[in-house]
């Protein structure tokens, strides 16, 4: 990012792209790709951790005996080669909480919260998605827009509909830095849409 391409929102900084790129997820398309895709895990922090392995119970007889033996052998996550936390995954792909239904990848941890048999839905990181988020050195939280070629399917859907990615994600922004902070952003992308800086509408 750049100084021209930053909305400041509280403690939060954003990438702009993140207020005027549409996107909408179409698993129907994707297929839940990036379940599967990549060569490391989801990003957790230790509270995640803790919150998985509570609720490793409710998952463990859905989850492939591949997933079960990773998760024996070295917990739910892992330290990646860039020393980050994330969730363990089969054979450098699958996460070990994917499952494959009707041709999709769909996650078992948000399954079981969605069945009200678990308390803790998924990483943040996954909610977030492709919002990636990073800690500043000075305290605050930086958003960026992670693009990804597997997503161009939720790019097209975004654009057909007329969808700006911080309004998809809105539930999970609320979740991650509560309702009066995601008021105040579009409170921000109003005064910068009448301002003429951008031509997103919230």
């Amino acid at each position: 990012m750049n100084y021209e391409t930053i909305v400041q929102v509280g403690d939060v900084l954003l990438s702009s792209d993140i207020i005027t790129e549409k996107f909408c997820c179409d698993l129907d398309e994707c297929k839940g790709a990036c379940c599967v895709e990549g060569d490391a895990g989801a990003p957790v922090t230790l509270d995640e951790i803790g919150g998985i392995e509570a609720s490793l119970d409710n998952v463990w007889p859905q989850m492939s005996a591949a997933a079960q033996a990773v998760v024996d052998r070295q917990g739910v996550a892992y330290n990646d080669p860039e020393g980050d936390l994330v969730t363990s995954i089969v054979d450098g792909r699958d996460c070990v909480f994917t499952c494959h239904e009707g041709g999709l990848c769909l996650c078992l941890l948000e399954k079981a919260y969605r069945a009200g048999r678990s308390e803790f839905c998924k990483p943040m990181s996954c909610a977030l998605y492709p919002i990636r988020e990073k800690r500043l050195s000075n305290g605050l939280i930086a958003l960026n827009y992670h693009r990804w070629s597997i997503c161009a399917p939720a790019v097209r859907r975004g654009q057909r509909l007329g969808m700006p990615l911080y309004r998809f994600l809105e539930q999970p922004l609320v979740r991650r830095f509560g309702r009066a902070w995601y008021d105040a952003l579009c409170a921000t992308v109003r005064a910068l849409s009448e301002a003429g800086y951008t031509e997103v509408m919230p």
